[in-house]
């Protein structure tokens, strides 16, 4: 027997049933929205588009890119260039978007290491960048660029940018507090050295129940300074083949010895974060005796801090152990070009422009001059080896007391650790911030803060951050096991 009929069963069934009020205005704004895109006409440029997200970097190349453009209007072989200086999140939004739509994309965009591992998730095909791999080693240019720099922007055995910088990072320190404390900084070779010899800044001599310095500006929660010390112990979080490594018995170390130095009597770290007030004023009141230092930092200190000139010098990091690695690795910057180049300009709007944008970048990234202007503006170090006897590179550096900066980070700059870039990157940076942060409130609760003791727990936590790091890798199909090794040249390679 079939059931009575309902009041709703004899209402008679119209199409605008289907979705409420709420729904058909939804739906009529977003059709509306993609007619007036698709019927949007797509300026014409004059000259090639370059994306840019650092501030230092745009005031470098703007008198460049003037006196290019006034050669330009009087060449008509030479193409204009206009840089667009962007925020690196609204950067990142904008290069996704015309990746995966049909938005409009520059020739060539400067990329931060950050960026990199939310274009690296798909098959090589689908990557949103030329693979410059063959071009490079056709002109023999991979052969002038320090080999480690080329890590954050390698994958599956395939180049796709040009590396803008090394970033070598070392220690700076205030050479007028280690004098005054009697340290002699040569025999500072490891952090254990560093820990036994440094005890003397602890001293408080003015009375107010803290030390009247410190030795090191860090904290656990500072991930992207401990990160740097992970990369230099040959820890960090992937091994070469894309497989994770956060159990590796390095990072573990690492861990152990930066959460035992927030504590306790005898405790050397700071927490100082750079680009901020408070920071900045721990610094200049000489509450921090070191800092953790890649060139680039250099360069943002001069221009921000010059209260510190000349009471700072630089020196290797302390080693892990007796003959390891004295340097590491903070930060990077690429040249990319939108594959979208290789068929029209980066908007769609005309003839191709990658050879144009590749002529350019010829011109600007390894051009002596350009690599002179770079350093002498912001301290940052070129990658092309070939230039680092240049005599610019080895003048005394008034801000460090005349010390021969540059000189001292050449001679490690060979030795900067490699990085493996992955699409999991900040997945992995979680789990390490989480583990650390566990450490952390252990060290707390017990008041246990040596190293040897807290080593075991971390290695624990790192096992357990491992294992669902590795079961979230699992899902990505591109990048299982052996997916991120050597591949064969993917489309849109440049020959």
């Amino acid at each position: 027997m079939a059931p009575p009929p309902t009041a709703r069963s004899l209402t008679r069934w119209r199409p605008l049933d289907t979705l409420s009020v709420g729904g058909w205005t939804i739906l009529v704004i977003a059709a509306l929205s993609s007619v007036a895109i698709a019927a949007w006409p797509v300026a014409t440029r004059d000259g090639l588009q370059m994306w840019i997200f650092a501030k230092n970097h745009q005031v470098l190349y703007e008198p460049m890119f003037a006196e290019r453009n006034l050669r330009a209007a009087e060449d008509p072989d030479q193409e204009a260039v206009v840089s667009t200086l962007l925020d690196g999140s609204a950067m990142l939004r904008r290069l996704l978007a015309g990746f995966w739509g049909d938005t409009p994309l520059p020739d060539m965009v400067e990329v931060e290491t950050n960026m990199m591992s939310r274009f690296t998730s798909g098959p090589l095909e689908s990557m949103g960048f030329v693979d410059l791999t063959d071009r490079l080693r056709a002109e023999g240019l991979d052969e002038r660029i320090n080999p480690p720099s080329f890590t954050p922007w390698t994958t599956r055995g395939r180049i796709f940018g040009i590396p803008h910088d090394v970033h070598p990072t070392a220690l700076a320190y205030r050479a007028d507090l280690f004098a005054e404390a009697g340290i002699d900084v040569d025999a500072i070779e490891t952090w254990d050295d560093f820990e036994r010899l440094t005890q003397p800044l602890l001293a408080d001599d003015d009375g107010d129940g803290e030390p009247d310095h410190y030795p090191l500006a860090i904290w656990y929660s500072d991930i992207g300074t401990i990160e740097t010390l992970l990369f230099q112990a040959d820890g960090g979080y992937f091994r070469p083949d894309g497989t994770p490594a956060l159990d590796r018995a390095a990072n573990a170390s690492v861990v152990a010895r930066v959460v035992g130095w927030c504590f306790g009597e005898d405790r050397i770290a700071i927490d100082a974060p750079k680009f901020t007030f408070s920071g900045n004023q721990l610094k200049l009141q000489g509450r921090v005796a070191c800092e953790i230092m890649p060139d680039w930092l250099i360069g943002v200190w001069k221009r921000e801090l010059p209260g510190l000139g000349g009471k700072f010098k630089l020196m290797p990091l302390p080693a892990w152990e007796p003959g390891g690695r004295r340097i590491s690795v903070m930060g990077g910057t690429m040249l990319g070009f939108p594959k979208r180049t290789l068929r029209s300009r980066g908007d769609g709007s005309g003839e191709p422009s990658f050879e144009a944008a590749w002529s350019f970048a010829m011109d600007l990234y390894f051009d002596r001059d350009y690599a002179q202007r770079l350093y002498e503006s912001t301290s940052i170090i070129s990658p092309l080896t070939d230039l680092w006897s240049e005599s610019f590179y080895h003048e005394p550096d008034p801000f460090f007391g005349g010390q021969r900066v540059g000189t001292l980070l050449l001679g490690l700059a060979p030795d900067v650790p490699a990085r493996v870039p992955s699409p999991f990157i900040e997945a992995a940076r979680l789990r390490m911030t989480e583990v650390l942060g566990a450490v952390y409130r252990h060290a707390e609760a017990t008041g246990a803060h040596d190293a040897a003791t807290l080593e075991p727990l971390a290695m624990e936590l790192l096992a357990e951050a491992q294992a669902r790091l590795a079961e979230e890798m699992s899902r990505n199909v591109f990048l299982q096991a052996g997916a991120a090794g050597p591949a064969a040249a993917a489309g849109g390679a440049v020959p």
